[in-house]
């Protein structure tokens, strides 16, 4: 199968929480979408592994994901190692997707910047014939290289160079974020400890972001983005010609 984009995270949630509104409106513009989590966010302070692949699973759905595979590579360990490497290669081989979404490239969680440098040098790797990999059935896989690579933001700001407007997928973001009912806006935390996104106010916080970028181009809600290896490749201004802001 081959996607139209691949989000590419270092833990279950992360796309959710950062990109969720977007890829839950290009999936209604009938793309074709997917997400790769890295790790299993075995070392967080709340939920199991099991649980937190069984709300990635929910989360997908209330997306309409295509594609939501987690490569198992150890929580807390992220590095930029050719058998990591490897690993995303070989689903950026599989998928062939036309746009990659990836971390920020610095961030609060050591993961997220790891995970992105990860992420990038997996998908320059990914364009080079002599660095092999194989898929399922053991064929040889041929290169590719995704033509887009945009940043979504994470805990940390930076200045956007693309805000996508999420107005009307901005419910099923905060749906899709809730189906990761160990992670947050927990209103009992039981046994386990509170942490720093179980509580309600960061969920809060998560709206007013969205708020925020929204209303820097003129709607209600949005998502920012930082273009890799930037500026902005445009072959028209079909897309200006999309959005009517009101400023």
């Amino acid at each position: 199968m081959k996607l139209d984009i691949l989000a590419l995270s270092s833990h279950p949630d992360d796309t959710e929480l950062c990109c969720g509104g977007t890829l839950a409106a290009l999936v209604n513009q009938g793309k074709k979408v997917g997400v790769i989590d890295f790790t299993q966010g075995e070392m967080g302070s709340r939920g199991t592994p099991e649980q937190r692949l069984q709300e990635a699973q929910n989360a997908s759905d209330i997306i309409g994901l295509e594609v939501r595979e987690n490569l198992g590579l150890p929580d807390t360990k992220l590095k930029s190692t050719r058998e990591y490497q490897k690993k995303i290669i070989q689903k950026i081989r599989k998928y062939r997707p036309h746009i990659c979404l990836v971390g920020a490239p610095s961030d609060r969680h050591p993961d997220h910047g790891n995970g992105t440098q990860l992420a990038l040098d997996a998908i320059f790797y990914s364009g080079l014939t002599k660095i092999k990999t194989f898929d399922e059935q053991d064929n040889s896989q041929e290169r590719w290289r995704p033509s887009h690579v945009l940043h979504f933001m994470q805990d940390r700001p930076f200045e956007p160079d693309v805000v996508f407007d999420i107005s009307d997928t901005f419910e099923t973001k905060k749906k899709a974020i809730l189906a990761f009912e160990s992670q947050f806006n927990v209103q009992d935390p039981g046994d386990e400890p509170e942490t720093y996104i179980s509580n309600e106010e960061f969920f809060e916080g998560i709206e007013a972001r969205a708020r925020h970028y929204g209303h820097l181009i003129g709607t209600t809600y949005g998502e920012p983005f930082k273009y890799h290896n930037g500026p902005v490749p445009m072959a028209s201004f079909d897309a200006l010609f999309e959005t009517e802001p009101m400023r």
